[in-house]
């Protein structure tokens, strides 16, 4: 059974969660500030942690980054923050997912049952995947109908790719694909994205795939 702390301080959304989870064969805890999250994920071990931003005694973030100190649990943050930053700061802080209230039941299971099947999910089974009428081979470098990408839009879709479902900021993969001093070259990434749609997405112009969250990343919808 997949272990799940919902850390919030709005009593009807702890309550709507634990029950909705549970109904799904989910095993529920609840913590409603940071400190007390902390030491339940560190007694307890989750499986997944569903966080809100606005606590009252620690910001999320902060609970992001202590929980980020010794453990790769993924975290779906929920909050009612509409400002892109704060998104971006969480998933900079390793954040998996964002989820903003009000939040629809059916969209936040879908969120994690994407996140639990990642991180349940043999790395070798990742090596082949299909995009839309495209089977690409992670190990080979290889697309079927004789797609070729250059070496910057494998480093780029790989890391999509390898993250099904998963939000990916902008810092990161300007990070990993660029270096760190490319922080403000955000331009790239639109370039290399529109670039990868036009090989691999069915419609380019209307991708079901290759993903942009506005202001925050990219990600990959199997």
């Amino acid at each position: 059974m997949t272990r799940v702390l919902v850390v919030d301080d709005e009593p009807q959304i702890l309550r709507a969660l634990r029950v909705n989870l549970a109904a799904r064969h989910y095993e529920v805890q609840v913590a409603t500030d940071g400190g007390t999250a902390l030491r339940q994920a560190a007694d307890w071990h989750p499986d997944l942690v569903i966080l809100d931003l606005g606590l009252p005694d620690l910001d999320g973030v902060e609970v992001i980054q202590g929980l980020r100190g010794w453990t790769s649990v993924p975290i779906i943050v929920l909050s009612g923050r509409s400002d892109s930053s704060d998104k971006v700061d969480a998933l900079d802080a390793g954040a998996d997912d964002y989820v903003t209230k009000p939040f629809g039941i059916d969209e936040l299971l879908a969120r994690i049952r994407a996140v639990t099947r990642r991180t349940s999910q043999p790395e070798e089974e990742l090596s082949s995947i299909r995009l839309g009428d495209r089977v690409i081979d992670l190990s080979t470098k290889t697309i079927s109908g004789g797609v070729r990408l250059t070496p910057t839009e494998w480093h780029f879709l790989e890391i999509l790719l390898r993250n099904p479902g998963k939000l990916i900021s902008q810092r990161q993969l300007l990070t990993e694909v660029w270096g760190a001093s490319y922080l403000k070259e955000t331009h790239y990434l639109r370039q290399y994205m529109a670039q990868l749609r036009r090989k691999l997405e069915r419609d380019p112009a209307h991708p079901v795939h290759l993903l942009t969250e506005p202001g925050m990343g990219y990600r990959f919808q199997p």
